[in-house]
């Protein structure tokens, strides 16, 4: 999880900014409660991966946007501003520091089909199969979500000792004028846990994620803006 440390250092605007211009620059993002009745806990893909069913960190993350502040070629199809967002969300510089991270110590002819360059990852489509910067992997796409599986690499298909899935929504409410976007993640040990129940990330560990997670929300709701 250093590297996540490393991260929110270097890209909140530059590693100078005060942690108040980081907050009032995220306060539009939102945690609320993630039940364990969601549904990403009861797909066939979770249980597979976590066939102990081992403790979890787990949040949701949401973001509303006025869909008068959206680009509206955006709304002409459904599934087109999941995509979007999902773009803006690896491309943008919320991921910039952990994509160059990770293409120094992984990019190599056996992850050459990989998406590592931002140009790569702004314009992707995000179908099932598609593997992220050899740390993601897409695994269920919907017009409203996609959820990739994280943790490791793809290239690791069976139970890991780390893993998760990360997804990644936008649901348009014309009834409120609004889009709602979403960032649910899901961590666990898929093999068996000596961890007394607890859940796999150490308090500290999961408050830097929630911070990295609102970079992420923001980089991903400035790909869809007007």
């Amino acid at each position: 999880m250093g590297l996540i440390r490393r991260a929110l250092k270097l890209t909140t605007l530059g590693g100078t900014a005060t942690l108040g211009a980081f907050f009032f620059a995220t306060r539009n993002s939102t945690f609320v409660p993630l039940p364990t009745t969601d549904p990403i806990f009861h797909t066939p893909g979770y249980q597979t991966l976590n066939p102990h069913n081992n403790p979890t960190s787990h949040d949701l993350c949401i973001r509303r946007v006025r869909l008068a502040d959206i680009n509206p070629s955006l709304l002409e199809k459904k599934g087109k501003l999941t995509e979007a967002f999902c773009a803006g969300v690896w491309s943008g510089w919320g991921y910039a520091y952990q994509r160059r991270y990770l293409s120094k110590k992984y990019e190599s002819p056996a992850t050459a089909t990989d998406l590592w360059t931002r140009e790569q990852l702004r314009s992707a489509h995000y179908e099932v199969g598609t593997r992220i910067t050899d740390h993601f992997e897409v695994v269920e796409k919907t017009p409203e979500r996609i959820v990739v599986r994280c943790g490791d690499s793809p290239r690791q298909t069976g139970v890991r000792d780390s893993d998760g899935l990360f997804e990644i929504s936008a649901v348009v409410k014309p009834e409120e004028g609004v889009a709602e976007f979403g960032l649910k993640s899901v961590f666990f040990k898929g093999t068996p846990s000596d961890n007394a129940g607890g859940p796999p990330m150490p308090a500290h560990v999961f408050w830097l994620h929630k911070q990295y997670t609102k970079l992420w929300m923001e980089t991903g709701v400035w790909n869809v803006l007007r």
